[in-house]
Order: structure tokens, then C-alpha cells, then sequence
């Protein structure tokens, strides 16, 4: 038995980010799925603590749902459709983006649908809109990690079936669907999905222009995770960082082929992420995705 415990504490261990978000996803389900049989209750009514109410007084009471409400599901079609595109997004972008840069997109893709939600429902005229309920799931925060690659990295391409599709299609194929998605009856589910994809859509742009539009939510973050880490008298050094494109000179860097440019920068990203790369590296992958 304690064998079996090592073995899952050393898997929880290795999991990346998006993946421990998805092991989250599954034990709130599955808690929300028991809560729900030994209470008697009908499905949709078990973790009502952490859906995002539609009116806006009832959310100033239940501010934490502005995230909770992206860990909230009920049906199991749907903790399955975005866990297994959150699973099949991690790969690409943790091997181009920071963990905390990933996160900085899904968590604010989650609030940002959170909000555009709210908005239409507390500010337009209940004739312009449809009468729904809470809004569960993890959609908005998905959809922000989607369209922000589709974004970033536009002629890039992945395989369906026997045909290569460019990222762009399936961006614009997602935003189309969500927008006639509106005319349903997940009208604000659709709302948050649009939520999330723009701020996937804006943090993309902004970063190809060298701005990251999450670091002050990043700087939130840390300031909070540090009032829980205990003080350390150690000093902590900063070494130089290694000059030149991805650890190698100017001269050595040109004589380089383009996969193998790529290939470093890439390199150098794993080891020190994102927010290593100069300014002249970054725009070498940028065209790189553009080609």
C-alpha cells in the first residue's frame, strides 16, 4: 500500500502544469459527483458554492467563482472534451512557453470569459439575451490557450486524418462556431468561450510585439504564493545571463542552419523559458512560426 502511494505521489510529482490542472478538473468532479449521491440532489447542484452566478450582486457575495467556476463541471462529456484539448495544447505550448506563462493564459482566459459573461447578462436588456443559469466549466480558460497558439504561430500545421490544417483555420473555425454557438441554448457558455478567445487573441498579439499583457497578473500571483512561503535568510545569487543567441556568439550563431537556430532557441526556452530569450531571438521564432 505505501508502494502504491509513493508511485502516485512521484507521478503527481512529475506532472506539468496543465496536467496537475487536469487532475484538479477530475477530483472536483468526481467530489461534486459523490456530494450530489449521498445528498440526494439532481445533477447541477452539488458545488453550487463554486459556479459564477449570473447576477451581479449574487457574484460580489461569491467572488472567488470569477475562477472556481473554471474547475466546475457536471457532465462527464463535458469535463472530457476540455480536458483532452487541455491535454493535447500542454505539448505544444510547454515546450515553447514558460509554465508560468501558460498559466498566466489559461487563468486569465477563465476570468475574462467569467467577465464578458457577467457583462452581457448585468448590462444589456433581458430582451437582447437568453435566460440562463450559472456558468460552469473550463471552456473560457481552453479556448484562450487555443486561440492564443492559433495566434502566435498562425502557419504552423497539425494533421487531421490525411490533410495538414494551418493553426489559423482552426482558430477561426473555433470563433465561428462559439459566435453561432450564441443563437443556442449554451448562450452563455458561448460568451465565456468568446471571452477566453479574445484574451487568448490580444495576449498573442501583444507578446509578438514583445509586450506580455499577464505580467502584472503574474506579479499578483507571486505576491500571494510568497505570503505562504517561509522566510529564508539565504541570499540569493543571480548569475549573468549567457550572452549572445541561445548560448552560442553572433558568428557561430549565423553559421547555423535554420532548423538547427530553431532548435537552440527552443533549447534554451526548457531550460530557462520564455522570458530568457533576448529580443532578436524572439523575433527569429516569431518568423519562424510565420513561415
Amino acid at each position: 500500500m505505501a508502494s502504491l502511494s509513493n508511485d502516485i505521489s512521484n507521478k503527481l510529482r512529475n506532472l506539468n502544469v496543465l496536467e496537475k490542472i487536469i487532475a484538479i478538473n477530475v477530483l472536483i468532479f468526481l467530489i461534486g459527483l459523490i456530494l450530489g449521491t449521498l445528498q440526494g440532489l439532481p445533477r447541477g447542484y452539488s458545488l453550487r458554492w463554486l459556479e459564477l452566478p449570473k447576477d451581479f450582486f449574487d457574484f460580489l457575495l461569491r467572488p472567488w467563482s470569477i475562477l472556481t467556476y473554471g474547475f466546475t463541471h457536471y457532465d462527464f462529456m463535458h469535463i472530457l472534451f476540455n480536458m483532452l484539448v487541455l491535454y493535447f495544447v500542454s505539448r505544444s505550448l510547454l515546450n515553447l512557453f514558460s509554465a508560468k506563462q501558460t498559466l498566466n493564459i489559461y487563468f486569465l482566459g477563465i476570468i475574462s470569459g467569467g467577465f464578458v459573461y457577467l457583462l452581457v447578462y448585468n448590462v444589456l436588456p433581458s430582451s437582447m439575451h437568453a435566460s440562463v443559469g450559472s456558468l460552469v466549466g473550463a471552456s473560457a480558460g481552453v479556448n484562450a490557450l487555443l486561440i492564443f497558439l492559433c495566434t502566435y504561430l498562425p502557419n504552423n500545421e497539425v494533421r487531421f486524418f490525411t490533410i495538414n490544417i494551418k493553426l489559423w483555420y482552426i482558430g477561426v473555425a473555433i470563433v465561428v462556431f462559439d459566435v453561432i454557438g450564441l443563437f443556442g441554448v449554451n448562450q452563455g457558455g458561448k460568451l465565456a468561450h468568446l471571452g477566453g478567445s479574445l484574451l487568448g487573441y490580444l495576449y498573442a498579439t501583444q507578446l509578438q510585439k514583445g509586450i506580455d499583457i499577464g505580467s502584472g497578473f503574474a506579479k499578483l500571483t507571486d505576491s500571494i504564493s510568497n505570503w505562504f512561503k517561509p522566510k529564508s535568510k539565504l541570499k540569493t545569487v543571480h548569475r549573468n545571463q549567457s550572452k549572445g543567441y541561445a548560448g552560442y556568439n553572433k558568428k557561430e550563431f549565423n553559421e547555423l542552419n535554420k532548423q538547427k537556430k530553431i532548435d537552440a532557441i527552443l533549447d534554451k526556452i526548457s531550460k530557462s523559458g520564455y522570458e530568457s530569450l533576448t529580443k532578436d531571438e524572439k523575433a527569429i521564432l516569431f518568423q519562424a512560426g510565420k513561415d
